[in-house]
């Protein structure tokens, strides 16, 4: 800021420089004096005056208002803005009748119209800037009332009792498929919630570029549209949506604790978080895992055996759930039904494993 100062200081010395010439002369034409006299002392003193006088009516008055507005709110800065439209406008509107006066009226008036129409403008819209701005966002208001009483509705529905709740579903299940053969059977009780941000991701999905993404959003859409028609539990598409929160996962589990209400999902990170705050999560795979067949040690299964294993001799047959049966010396009987005693069963992370020996009845 020194220096423009400078810069400022120099133009304004070389204007009053060249004033105080011109005016020199003309005083000594008027006096009768020496013509280069005063014009070179008028000079000097106009560089003067020039040199020490311009900053206080250019640079400083500019930097104070731009401190000045700096410590305004956007919110003032805006409402400053439009009353000083508003007000100009307004004067523009009347400076055509009042330039129908008489002189000096009509010279006058237009000018000092803008002027005091430009400040009340100013002065009533940063006043009255709260109630201004709230007349432009009545509508958002409005409908952020009518989102907090629906969720005021879900919640006391939820918390009701366990039969009547509500079950968020997440966009993964959506797309997994198996939630509709789920609903059909009766097992879920209440009403499967949907919001409106979990089904424009669904459709974001489905108008990927990507083919394999695209085709399991429009496969999620299939999905919901059966859910409506076809299931036995009440499918709810809801507008009500968490504001401040960007992310669809971090928006269910908010909207799941503001419900009281569990979230239906088969999301292994969702699951995890929705946990460790204390929301109920319905995973589809802990179910399929849970209704899978159970088998004890010495039991005959009969299975067909389709393909080699790993080691040395062995078989791998699959159960109508998709649990991976391993048969010893089952290699022979590949593409056969055998029937097959169980020697063990083991959990993993991947699913049930079954391990089985070929009955000696067969060998």
């Amino acid at each position: 800021m020194i220096g423009i100062e400078f810069v400022f200081r120099i133009i304004g010395m070389i204007v009053m420089a060249i004033a105080g010439f011109y005016i020199g002369q003309d005083l000594a034409v008027g006096l009768g004096g020496s013509l280069d006299l005063y014009a070179v002392v008028l000079a000097l003193l106009g560089a003067l005056v020039g040199l020490v006088l311009t900053p206080f009516v250019t640079t400083r008055p500019a930097r104070y208002l731009v401190n000045a507005l700096g410590k305004l709110s956007m919110q003032t800065l805006a409402a400053g803005l439009m009353g000083l439209v508003v007000g100009l406008l307004i004067a523009a509107l009347l400076a055509f009748p009042l330039s129908l006066l008489p002189r000096p009226f009509s010279q006058i008036l237009p000018f000092v119209g803008v002027i005091i129409l430009a400040y009340l403008g100013v002065t009533t819209f940063v006043m009255r800037q709260k109630e201004i701005f709230s007349l432009f966002f009545a509508r958002r208001q409005a409908r952020a009332g009518e989102e907090a009483e629906e969720a005021g509705e879900l919640g006391s529905q939820s918390s009701a009792s366990g039969v009547a709740r509500n079950v968020l579903l997440d966009t993964s299940v959506i797309i997994d498929g198996r939630i509709a053969d789920i609903a059909r059977t009766g097992f879920l009780a209440g009403t499967l919630l949907i919001p409106r941000f979990v089904l424009n991701e669904l459709q974001y999905i489905a108008d990927s570029p990507d083919a394999l993404r695209r085709q399991r959003g429009r496969r999620g859409m299939e999905v919901l549209s059966q859910l409506q028609k076809d299931s036995a539990v009440p499918v709810r598409i809801s507008d009500i949506d968490v504001e401040g929160v960007r992310e669809v996962d971090d928006k269910l589990v908010v909207l799941a604790r503001q419900l009281r209400c569990p979230i239906l999902t088969n999301d292994y990170n969702l699951n995890r978080v929705a946990e460790l705050q204390g929301v109920a999560v319905l995973n589809v795979n802990e179910l399929a895992n849970a209704v899978k067949s159970v088998f004890l040690p010495g039991e005959s299964i009969e299975v067909d055996i389709i393909q080699e294993g790993r080691e040395a001799g062995q078989g791998i047959a699959y159960l109508d759930d998709g649990t991976m049966v391993v048969i010893e010396d089952g290699r022979d009987r590949i593409n056969t039904r055998a029937s097959v005693g169980v020697t063990k069963v083991l959990q993993t992370a991947a699913g049930r494993m079954i391990f089985a020996r070929i009955e000696a009845s067969q060998n």
